[in-house]
């Protein structure tokens, strides 16, 4: 059975479709959106909720907002700058409330479906946020459905990778990246033996344990058989794989709440040889002594599993439009304008983040960007998360599990099958 919303969410729901369906300017009263008809006639303030960093990422957007209103000298931007961490109970509790919601908001791609199911988002089929649908990667366009409704544009995407010190894996006589988790363990001991630093880092968190599992050909749940299939024989085998990796020495893991920042110091100061990790790190990574020279840096796709196949979650951020907003003409031309080709190859040479259309990486210097490159290639075995509203969820669960089996307090099955139990708590309607 089908978890319900809160009364007030739901009466919340129904309040944004009505004012979604009766809106002033979005084309709801009949034939196209005024903003696909007169682009240049087309005024209001459009509200927009940045949630990338404010220093290394934010000065890049400002720029296009400036291009933006030049184009558009009718329309104005309100940009605010909102950290991530805090966005989505912020947007969520202005949506419900009725007030306060921005008119447009940069969404993690795993707040898609639950935004859409609560009915926060306007659907974008056929507005012309859209109307240049063709050309994105299909991974991250498959983040913005949901019940067969887009209700984003993709705006960058991520994935993780294997990330390398070539010089420590050259000091273990290793001349090439590992392409399997067999690999990965074989040079982590060789490095240990050699040179005495830490061999891989095996983060304890869900979405890190995914390139695990995919390469065993599994996942967290069967969306078409509406099936947990997180504690089953593949996923068991999977974690077995990381577990095996730290109990034989090849590998190293930290199970408290700074792990992520010891993993990046490890890895910076030429104490590890290689971790899995996005391309937001390697900024970060660069700064380090052991990448001075940062050539030193190298980037593969993440191992293959027993399979023969790889896999890597897709990441990245969706523009999404407030089903409230009285300026949804004015909202489809920023979104349109932010997500077209030029612009996303200016953000992703500002930005070093990967664009989401395919045309992008050809023009300017994104080709040449080797870290855009290396993750372009990863992007090809990069795995979508299933159109669930409560998938990302899943990873609470998961997170804290990780750690205890990681840890040995528990063994990989009876976590799992923990992980499992709240995961039917999570989807009410999977077996």
């Amino acid at each position: 059975m089908r978890r319900s919303i809160s009364a007030a969410a739901a009466a919340a729901a129904l309040t944004l479709t009505l004012t979604a369906c009766g809106g002033d300017d979005g084309g709801a009263k009949g034939g196209q959106p005024a903003a696909a008809k007169d682009p240049a006639a087309v005024s209001g303030t459009v509200t927009w909720w940045d949630t990338s960093d404010s220093t290394s990422e934010a000065p890049a957007y400002k720029e296009l907002i400036a291009k933006f209103e030049a184009a558009y000298p009718k329309v104005k931007i309100k940009y605010e700058n909102v950290p991530f961490d805090d966005a989505r109970d912020k947007f969520k509790t202005a949506a419900q409330g009725g007030t306060g919601a921005p008119d447009v908001l940069r969404a993690d791609v795993g707040w898609n479906p639950a935004f859409a199911e609560l009915g926060y988002l306007q659907p974008l089929d056929g507005t012309p946020a859209l109307n240049r649908r063709e050309g994105f990667l299909p991974s991250s366009f498959a983040s913005t459905q949901y019940k067969q409704k887009t209700y984003g544009v993709p705006l960058v995407t991520d994935t993780l990778a294997l990330l390398y010190n070539k010089e420590l894996l050259a000091k273990a006589g290793i001349t090439k990246p590992p392409t399997t988790w067999d690999e990965v363990k074989a040079a982590g001991l060789a490095v240990k033996a050699k040179t005495g630093n830490a061999g891989v880092f095996v983060k304890p968190q869900g979405f890190y344990t995914l390139p695990l599992i995919y390469g065993e050909g599994g996942g967290l749940v069967d969306v078409q058989a509406k099936k947990i299939t997180v504690n089953d024989d593949k996923a068991q085998k999977a974690v077995g794989i990381g577990k095996d990796l730290i109990d034989s020495g090849a590998g190293v893991t930290d199970v408290t709440k700074d792990a992520y920042s010891n993993m990046q110091a490890m890895f910076k100061e030429g104490k590890l040889a290689m971790m899995i990790n996005g391309p937001w790190s390697i900024g970060d990574d660069l700064k380090g002594p052991a990448f001075a020279d940062k050539a030193n840096l190298g980037i593969a796709p993440v191992p293959a599993g027993s399979t023969g196949k790889a896999g890597s979650p897709t990441g990245g951020h969706n523009l999404v439009v407030y089903a409230g907003s009285k300026n949804l003409d004015a909202s489809y031309l920023f979104v349109d304008f932010l997500t077209r080709p030029e612009n996303q190859a200016f953000t992703a040479e500002k930005n070093h983040v990967l664009p989401t259309r395919t045309e992008a990486y050809a023009m300017g210097t994104v080709s040449s960007d080797p870290t855009i490159t290396a993750f372009r290639a990863a992007l090809d075995t990069a795995v979508p998360g299933p159109p669930l509203a409560r998938a990302s969820d899943l990873f609470d669960p998961m997170d804290t599990t990780m750690e205890k089996i990681y840890s040995g307090r528990i063994s990989t099955k009876a976590g799992l099958d923990e992980v499992a139990k709240a995961a039917r708590d999570i989807l009410p309607d999977f077996k």
